[in-house]
């Protein structure tokens, strides 16, 4: 097997078996600190806006792996499964072309080459759980397809997606234009875009968060959470997309409304996803607020996970707390998107690796 750009560590701290009720999935659905309400989707149905957008589906494919004593998790922002070149496909869109064309069938492409790295040990093990962010849901930039139920689909495995639930009719804000380059969901779109989990283990009390913004009120960030049972621990799951507008103090609020929502759980806590931490010091300072908190990660900044038009940034993280991350690494080369899939290999809980042991050893 190929791993690409991967690392070994004794780093972080602990993770285990996961076990959901098979044929039950319970969906926490709730805004961070205002509400919450506790619905039961039964095995084949599907809830939608009805439970403040969040879906499940393919639950024939419900997982039956528990009792693991390691998980892959992985995180990727996806784009749309539009392509790689974000700058400059927004530079020829701006002259009246929009590339790819013709679209669905260009996005179906990108979907069934996501589904054959996630699968063939290549670039990366097969993800017991993949965080997805930008999963659109029937938008005309992703051709009309359900990027999240299409990639499950194609890798056989349940899914849950979250709906960001874009305000119809609102024109985007003026963004700054190093920024502008992203294809916008039209106003009047029935459609979405949000987050979205994979998994192959059983997931429990699935909660969306929804976080706090300002300079981009046409697109709402979100994040969300799942809990999986690892032998005697619980461990919760956060998959946060955090907006890259603005000044950094947006992107250490909406990282801040994460971590208040971990802080509710009483265990181990992995938190992935998108922080946008497209500079040198955005990286830094993330890090460091994640840290303060009691997380850490085995990726260096130095290691790119976004790019373009020859600019490269470290912009996706895994941080854990109470887990230990034996591997880690970036999967590429793999142009689905203007990201690079991240993934860490978790042990199951083990007690006796104390957070001082567990940072920053490479495999030897």
């Amino acid at each position: 097997m190929i791993v690409s750009e991967a690392r070994r560590l004794g780093r972080a701290t602990i993770v285990g078996e996961p076990s959901l009720t098979v044929g039950l999935l319970k969906p926490l659905l709730c805004k961070p600190t205002r509400f919450q309400v506790i619905i039961s989707a039964l095995m084949g149905v599907t809830q939608t806006d009805r439970n403040h957008r969040i879906e499940i589906g393919n639950q024939e494919h419900l997982p039956t792996r528990t009792n693991l004593s390691r998980i892959i998790v992985a995180s990727y922002n996806i784009r749309y499964a539009v392509g790689a070149h974000l700058i400059s496909s927004g530079v020829i869109r701006k002259l009246g072309y929009n590339f790819p064309q013709p679209r669905p069938a260009a996005v179906a492409q990108n979907i069934r080459a996501a589904a054959r790295a996630f699968s063939d040990n290549a670039l990366l093990p097969a993800p017991d759980i993949l965080a997805l962010q930008e999963a659109d849901k029937g938008t005309a930039r992703a051709g009309g397809q359900h990027v999240a139920a299409q990639l499950a689909n194609e890798l056989g495995l349940p899914y849950v997606h979250v709906g960001a639930g874009l305000p119809r009719g609102v024109k985007p804000r003026q963004r700054e234009w190093w920024l502008n380059f992203e294809e916008q969901i039209g106003v009047d779109e029935e459609s979405d875009t949000g987050v979205a989990l994979l998994s192959r283990v059983p997931l429990g009390e699935i909660t969306r968060i929804d976080l706090p913004w300002h300079d981009c009120a046409w697109r709402p960030r979100l994040a969300m959470a799942a809990t999986i049972e690892c032998g005697a621990a619980r461990v919760r799951i956060f998959n946060a997309h955090i907006d890259p507008h603005g000044p950094m103090d947006n992107q250490h609020q909406q990282t801040n409304a994460v971590l208040q929502a971990a802080e509710q759980h009483d265990g181990p806590v992995i938190v992935l996803g998108d922080f946008n931490t497209l500079s040198g010091q955005k990286a830094n300072e993330i890090r460091k607020l994640m840290e303060s908190n009691g997380f850490a990660t085995p990726f260096p900044i130095s290691i790119a996970t976004w790019r373009g038009a020859g600019l490269r940034f470290h912009a996706d993280w895994i941080f854990v707390r109470g887990l230990r991350i034996d591997r880690w690494g970036v999967a590429r080369p793999l142009n689905v998107s203007d990201h690079w899939p991240v993934w860490a290999e978790i042990l199951s809980p083990i007690a006796r690796f104390p957070l001082s042991d567990c940072v920053n050893h490479p495999a030897t």
